[in-house]
């Protein structure tokens, strides 16, 4: 057969493999979530409908955006309709689980506290973590976060090891450092305003940098700014829907600015790895260091089996991790907490006995310790605060085998999406007051704090296995934070402030937070 005799034969051939994707492509995109949608609503579970291949994105994007051109009202805490506008409205349309879809995949919207508790503790390993998107993966790599299986229980041994408690009360001193360095500025402020989201943001990001990598911020300035830049993009591309051949043939612009902030990072994490790396050859004391980072670079270079050891690659993702974790959330936490006590000068009066007190006017040390977990007041005030406003507002879960959640009955490949801040305000949970700020429902604990008991609707940490590694730190560092301030301040919010809580991968206020400082 000549060669021209098989140009009929091979168009052939390329036309049906064409056909069959486009099969493949219009069952997953079309067939499957309208016969996913039917099988859902026979369960009673129902949700916006699906719109071809963009899912409920589309509706989503455009809720989030008309919500926040508008400030809310200062008294007003129940900033669900503002942050979360698409839950909050399809929740009230269509049931407290909602079907809901990411593009043409599945994700189920849990609202009850029960099924939240069965889906984040997963005894049976129902519910893994979903496979992150590919900014997310680029903001955290496969870090603790990200990662799972094997790996996951490798990296979390170590992230543990590094934050014990015997670790954190070691780590007072640094938290100290940083928050007098933020005193010292303030000097000049006094009676004046001030942008706490701002201060705090360096804040945060000079605690992480000498608690787990014995730096400072003003030595890792750059790649904090990297790291924002790179939440940035990863957020404004969390509802964002892109065909894969798409984002590798035809990148846009964040996909070319996200690879180059990222190999910023990473080679100004190496850099850091080199200068231990150099360190421990020259025979320095403390070799890699007891800090995360030395925590890290041993189990690279000196673990006992190959098993056990972790790669450089590793080494860079945790550090990523802990970058964003470590400065966002806690950020977020001392921000909301600092708009509480400024609109409510009878807890802050309250927090501030109790610290001096409990303290003095003396700079808390390690030594301190149990005075610093004596501090109830403080205690219930961060609670209700992070019940308020929690930080992290998303938690992403997939099917992993088809599986049976309450009563429902949930296929394989389905994500489950969880919104701490949608439970937390929940009524049904924590009664009619839900939306106003109580700490002293937080008077019994956790497990008292709801009427129905068993703590099963709070979780700012998250919950389960996965719980956050870091939320032990993250409280010691809000309340020595706090304790240092009201034993030198009191503070009102300035007239400045525009009340706009928004959603950017964790909640924070939209045009900082404005307060004036009196001092004491």
């Amino acid at each position: 057969m000549r060669p021209l005799d098989l140009l009929p034969f091979l168009a052939l051939i390329l036309l049906l493999y064409l056909s069959l994707d486009l099969f493949r492509f219009l069952k997953r995109s079309w067939w499957d979530p309208l016969r996913l949608a039917k099988a859902m609503a026979a369960q009673g579970i129902r949700g916006p409908p699906y719109k071809f291949f963009h899912g409920s994105t589309s509706e989503a994007c455009k809720m989030i955006a008309s919500s926040v051109a508008r400030s809310m009202d200062l008294s007003d805490h129940n900033i669900v309709p503002r942050v979360q506008p698409h839950f909050h409205s399809w929740i009230d349309r269509y049931g407290r689980n909602v079907l809901t879809w990411q593009g043409p995949t599945p994700r189920l919207v849990v609202g009850e506290p029960e099924m939240v508790k069965a889906v984040l503790w997963d005894r049976d390993g129902a519910y893994p973590k979903y496979e992150a998107p590919e900014f997310m993966k680029k903001l955290l790599g496969d870090g603790l976060v990200t990662t799972k299986g094997k790996k996951w229980v490798k990296k979390r041994r170590l992230a543990v090891h590094a934050f014990r408690s015997e670790s954190i009360k070691g780590m007072i001193p640094a938290i100290v450092t940083g928050v007098e360095a933020m005193l010292t500025k303030w000097v000049e402020l006094e009676g004046k305003e001030v942008d706490l989201f701002k201060e705090f943001s360096i804040l945060a990001s000079d605690i992480i940098s000498r608690t787990a990598f014995d730096s400072s911020y003003s030595a890792e300035k750059d790649i904090f700014i990297k790291m924002d830049e790179l939440t940035a993009i990863a957020a404004r591309n969390f509802h964002i829907v892109r065909l894969p051949f798409v984002r590798k043939f035809f990148p846009n612009q964040d996909d070319i600015e996200s690879d180059r902030i990222e190999q910023e990072i990473r080679g100004s994490i190496m850099k850091l790895i080199q200068s231990r790396e150099q360190r421990k050859e020259k025979g320095e004391i403390g070799g890699y260091g007891e800090d995360l980072l030395g925590l890290l670079m041993r189990a690279h270079h000196e673990g006992d089996e190959q098993s056990e050891r972790i790669s450089i690659e590793d080494i860079i993702d945790e550090c990523k991790t802990f970058y964003f974790a470590g400065q966002e959330t806690t950020v977020s936490m001392l921000s909301w907490t600092s708009l509480l006590l400024a609109m409510n000068t009878e807890w802050q009066n309250r927090a501030r006995m109790e610290v001096m007190e409990l303290l003095g006017d003396r700079t808390p040390s390690p030594n301190d310790s149990p005075a610093i977990a004596k501090l109830k007041t403080m205690t219930m005030i961060l609670n209700e605060s992070l019940r308020l406003y929690p930080p992290v507002l998303n938690i992403l879960r997939v099917v992993g085998r088809e599986s049976r959640l309450g009563d429902l009955l949930l296929p394989r490949g389905m994500q489950i999406q969880i919104s701490p801040l949608l439970i937390h305000h929940d009524p049904d949970t924590w009664g009619e007051d839900a939306h106003l700020f109580r700490p002293e429902r937080f008077a019994s604990g956790i497990a008292g704090a709801t009427p129905a008991g068993g703590g099963a609707g709070f979780f700012p940490f998250g919950v389960g296995p996965r719980v956050c590694v870091g939320q032990g730190l993250a409280m010691v560092e809000a309340k020595v934070t706090f304790a240092m301030i009201l034993q030198r301040y009191c503070f009102r919010l300035s007239p400045a402030y525009v009340h706009s809580p928004v959603s950017r991968l964790t909640c924070r206020p939209q045009h900082g937070l404005q307060v004036v400082l009196q001092r004491l």
